[in-house]
């Protein structure tokens, strides 16, 4: 996410088309496949952990909370492609009804959902095929006018179904609540990377931004 991020903000801002002689296109087959894997990735484990925790909306709500702070920011920035519904607006919201709804469901109950999810997500395109879309009111559903833009976004329909198949996941792989490592892993940059990926991710954009600006690269 980091790298991704570093590398869109030289593409974007400093217009660099290329990096040790190779081609950098962010908007390629490629990346954007790496980006939705990773994301996606990303939103399953939030799944799992999901229903390892017992403070869900508690979880739910500091998402949320730092997601409208994160609005706020980028209207400010540039407000026509604020971020109005990104990542941790979708996290907070598929944690919120997670906790609400299926916390104490069964598996097959997770399961189920996340496939309803996806058979909407199915029934979205079809209806919407062919048909003039002329609001962003039901943007968290992926339904949005032809002008809309903004520099994240993640509707529930189909990433819900995505965070339901981690829940599902979830109630099966630690369904006796124990760890699947059988040692602890020894104390690593990464295990407290982990611990702290909300503040990496609410932050590390910001912080390139300016090492960028004081390296010279960047003229904002």
């Amino acid at each position: 996410m980091v790298l991704y991020h570093l590398l869109y903000d030289l593409t974007e801002m400093r217009g660099l088309k290329t990096l040790f002689g190779i081609e950098v296109n962010l908007y390629s087959v490629s990346w954007l496949v790496a980006q939705n894997f990773f994301a996606g990735l990303f939103i399953i484990l939030s799944g799992i952990s999901s229903t390892l925790s017992r403070g869900n909306i508690r979880r739910a709500l500091k998402l949320l909370g730092v997601a409208a702070v994160i609005t706020a920011v980028t209207y400010i920035y540039d407000s026509s492609s604020a971020i109005l519904f990104g990542i941790l607006h979708c996290l907070g919201i598929c944690i919120l009804i997670y906790g609400l709804t299926l916390h104490k469901a069964k598996l097959l109950a997770c399961a189920c959902a996340g496939a309803l999810v996806f058979g909407l997500t199915a029934a979205r395109a079809l209806l919407l095929k062919n048909a003039p879309v002329h609001t962003n009111w039901l943007l968290p559903f992926g339904i949005t006018g032809d002008t809309f833009a903004s520099l994240d976004y993640f509707p529930l329909l189909p990433w819900f179904g995505i965070f339901l198949a981690g829940a599902a996941l979830g109630k099966s792989i630690y369904s006796r609540r124990r760890s699947v490592i059988p040692k602890p892993w020894p104390e690593t940059f990464i295990n407290a990377a982990g611990r702290h990926s909300l503040l990496i991710y609410v932050v590390h954009q910001p912080v390139l931004i300016a090492i960028l600006y004081l390296a010279g690269l960047l003229r904002l």
